[in-house]
């Protein structure tokens, strides 16, 4: 592996979000791992460049724009009723962006399914991220309520995968 391969392997790692790569070849092992505090900052520039595509659409129509913000206004609410269901549940999230995929290959069982236990540690998922498989563990004890992304699916940095009862 040359040294500006690995220099951009870095560079990706750091932009990612993943907290830690290993990589392994007959002539080297490299292991790259992150501080946590470096995760937050890929977050805070994607939402700003979202909020920042509506503002000309609003702008160019007025008259459209304002009853729009009253449809929104009670969807908000509903939104909260139907959170406060869910509340009492953990939710697993993507450590990183990257394909989301319920089984190890398209032959195998799934890691988990609604209704199986899950203890801390235990892999739920795998996100390929640049022909690297992750394998993803929970962090919490609990029975799998919820399975909120399809097999295969593209997922963000921070999206729930899944929703956990702790009790």
């Amino acid at each position: 592996m040359k040294l500006n391969e690995i220099q951009d392997l870095i560079k990706f790692v750091s932009k990612s979000g993943v907290s830690e790569v290993e990589l392994e070849t007959k002539e080297i092992k490299i292991v790259i791992r992150t501080p946590k505090s470096a995760l937050p900052p890929p977050v805070v520039v994607q939402p700003a460049a979202v909020v920042a595509a509506p503002a000309p659409h609003l702008v160019a129509a007025p008259a459209v724009a304002a009853p729009a913000p009253e449809a929104k206004a009670p969807a908000a609410p509903a939104a909260p009723a139907a959170g406060s269901d869910e509340s009492k549940y953990v939710t697993i999230k993507s450590p990183m962006i990257g394909t989301f995929y319920r089984s190890a290959g398209p032959d195998k069982p799934a890691f988990v399914n609604v209704g199986d236990d899950i203890s801390a540690g235990k892999t739920v998922c795998i996100i390929e991220a640049m022909k690297l498989f992750n394998e993803i563990e929970s962090d919490v004890k609990g029975k799998i309520v919820k399975v909120l992304v399809n097999d295969a699916s593209p997922v963000e940095y921070d999206q729930p995968l899944f929703l956990v009862d702790p009790s």
